[in-house]
């Protein structure tokens, strides 16, 4: 019996044999027993006495420059990734204290069997929209085939070994899985928001708009002042509200979110106290910009919380659709000439340390030669795969000396740049045989990166690049990103704790041609594809960790990115006026901030002060 299933019962359907065993259960987890009964009150990290009211005023998350559109479900446009944190409800709901585990939501159970060839959702009557509307399977059946056929191309990878998806009744809604699928799938239609079918009778789906979208969660949009702030307040009616998922959750009365396209300018607000909470993304400004009035005072404070969430896989991504960037040995030579470690002394303050890994702080991470069952699983692929794999330990990046140019990197990086035929002419410029010199764009949208990323072109410069890194506006460069139009791209991946079929839109073959898909460098190998279809047919958590370190070896070998930098925790400033769980969870930080409460006495302490004007 496999070690996920929870309760097992005999059970008779027409799509499957008499007496066969299924699972029916409030949970469903990865691997493992849940870690929660059917009888449970609440999360262990939740506060059930948290007060009631006051608003979470905060920067717009992730670092977002700027919004134009409320469908958050598609590539047209820059849309606010606020809509899908804050309105609609899921099937079921992740506790942020398991690594792979869900509990019902719109879902009162789930079924399935032992061999995952369907899973069954059995819906809560009273789950309602802000209109009133039920919600039905309907409406799943809607959301599934939406996503998949005008959706992010992210849903298509994600969603690909569903068959079929069908309402039985108006609150039993079924998926037939394609054989090998993988358990991790449960869980990703598991979390699908569900969406109101009739909304889009009106409003196109496959298009970006600024209507008003509607939900079922438990804040509903109340406030849109494009460009720059967006308010969800408390449903006055909210189906959910006493489930044990949303006990101590959900205390605010309204999420405010403020955003600034310039970030000095966006602290410069939060120091006048015109929002209240805001998670730092530059290390400098942790470093140097704390140091206004309010924060000398103590009423603002500075937070590290730590993430057991698996970090981030930033770095500079090579586009190889480019023929220059087809050639292992140029990918080589540009990631020489990025020097950590004086960036990291110099512009970061020390924050930093080097990412190396796909998975990077995690037990999916390689290290050193491959052995045991990760040895014997890459056996099977050796003769697609380069020999250094077996002989030499898994890739990290250079280490770089304390000045901007590195010179040893600077010469092997030269080196491999003429191995690969790009030679320095007379004029200082690189060119093949054919005389065309080597030419790279490197677009992005934020002007936080320019400190960053000038010294490294301008190494890239002095090896005889002609590199271009250019600072556009967010609608262009999000146009550009979804077209591929660029030769270089900064930006950060992050994994799921149990990572499964959204591998496929990040490494995998068929989203390497998918405009606007996640696979920035059009990697398309077949031990990549064989390899994360074993990372999600793995069947324990110990076969995941010893797939995903295969596949993390024959990633870092093709070297497809220079790798960034990574901090195992979240810089979180706060006003002073927030209650925050003594124990939070350890994972999904972002999450976990639906569970801290509005702390009224020190809001008034610090109001009779002049510290902040009343209102809140």
């Amino acid at each position: 019996m496999h070690p996920r299933l929870a309760l097992v019962l005999p059970f008779v359907a027409l799509a499957i044999p008499a007496f066969a065993d299924v699972t029916i259960s409030h949970g469903y987890s990865t691997f493992g027993d849940l870690k929660y009964g059917p009888d449970f009150t609440h999360f262990d990290y939740a506060n059930p006495d948290a007060p009631q009211g006051g608003t979470l005023s905060q920067r717009q998350l992730f670092g977002y420059d700027t919004f134009d559109s409320l469908n958050a479900f598609i590539i047209k446009g820059d849309s606010a990734p606020e809509v899908s944190v804050h309105l609609y409800d899921s099937l079921m709901v992740r506790a942020n204290d398991e690594p792979d585990a869900l509990y019902g939501l719109i879902a009162e159970t789930i079924e399935y069997p032992e061999d995952l060839s369907y899973v069954t959702f059995n819906m809560r009557p009273e789950a309602r929209f802000h209109d009133g509307e039920p919600v039905t399977a309907q409406d799943v059946v809607f959301t599934l085939n939406a996503l998949r056929t005008e959706g992010h191309p992210l849903y298509r990878n994600r969603f690909a070994d569903v068959l079929n998806v069908e309402a039985e009744t108006d609150l039993r809604v079924r998926f037939d899985l394609a054989g090998n699928a993988g358990s991790g799938l449960l869980g990703a239609i598991a979390e699908l928001p569900v969406l109101p079918e009739h909304f889009y009778d009106t409003v196109p789906f496959a298009d970006s708009w600024m209507d008003t979208p509607l939900g079922s969660g438990a804040y509903e949009l109340t406030n849109v002042n494009a460009p720059r702030t967006l308010t969800f307040c408390k449903h006055a009616d909210y189906w959910a509200a006493n489930l044990p998922v949303n006990v101590g959750r959900n205390n605010f009365d309204c999420f405010n979110y403020e955003y600034f396209a310039d970030d000095t300018v966006g602290l410069e607000a939060f120091a006048a106290g015109e929002y209240h909470m805001r998670v730092e993304y530059r290390s400098s400004s942790w470093a140097t910009g704390y140091d206004f009035p309010a924060a000398r005072a103590g009423f603002v404070k500075q937070m590290l919380i730590p993430d057991g969430s698996p970090g981030s896989a930033q770095g500079i991504w090579l586009n190889m659709r480019n023929p220059v960037l087809q050639d292992i040995r140029v990918r080589q030579a540009l990631d020489y000439a990025f020097n950590f470690e004086w960036t990291n002394e110099t512009i970061f303050y020390g924050a930093y340390y080097r990412t190396d890994s796909f998975f990077e702080n995690t037990d999916m991470q390689a290290s050193g030669l491959p052995e045991g069952a990760e040895l014997a699983l890459l056996e099977e692929f050796r003769d697609q795969l380069p020999p250094e794999i077996f002989t030499e330990p898994a890739f990290v990046p250079n280490v770089s000396g304390n000045r901007p140019r590195d010179r040893a990197a600077l010469r092997k990086a030269g080196e491999l740049l003429d191995a690969a035929g790009w030679v320095v002419g007379d004029d200082g410029v690189r060119r093949n045989a054919a005389g065309e010199p080597m030419q790279l764009d490197f677009p992005d949208s934020s002007r936080g990166l320019e400190r960053i990323m000038i010294p490294y072109t301008e190494n890239l410069k002095a090896l005889g690049i002609d590199v271009e890194f250019d600072i556009i506006d967010p609608s262009s460069w999000t146009q550009r990103r979804q077209a591929f139009d660029f030769d270089l791209s900064s930006t950060a991946w992050q994994v799921a704790v149990t990572p499964s079929t959204e591998l496929r839109a990040f490494y995998g073959s068929a989203a390497a041609d998918a405009e606007g898909s996640n696979n920035l460098t059009g990697i398309a190998d077949p031990v990549v594809d064989a390899l994360i279809e074993r990372v999600v047919i793995a069947e324990s958590r110990e076969e995941l960790n010893t797939t995903a370190r295969a596949l993390d070896r024959v990633l870092r070998s093709k070297h497809i990115w220079v790798p960034g930098w990574s901090i195992d925790n979240h810089r979180v400033a706060v006003w002073d006026i927030f209650g925050i769980p003594e124990e939070p969870a350890p994972y999904d930080f972002f999450r976990n901030m639906d569970f801290w409460w509005f702390d009224r006495e020190k809001y008034d302490a610090l109001v009779a002060q002049g510290a902040l004007d009343p209102g809140l």
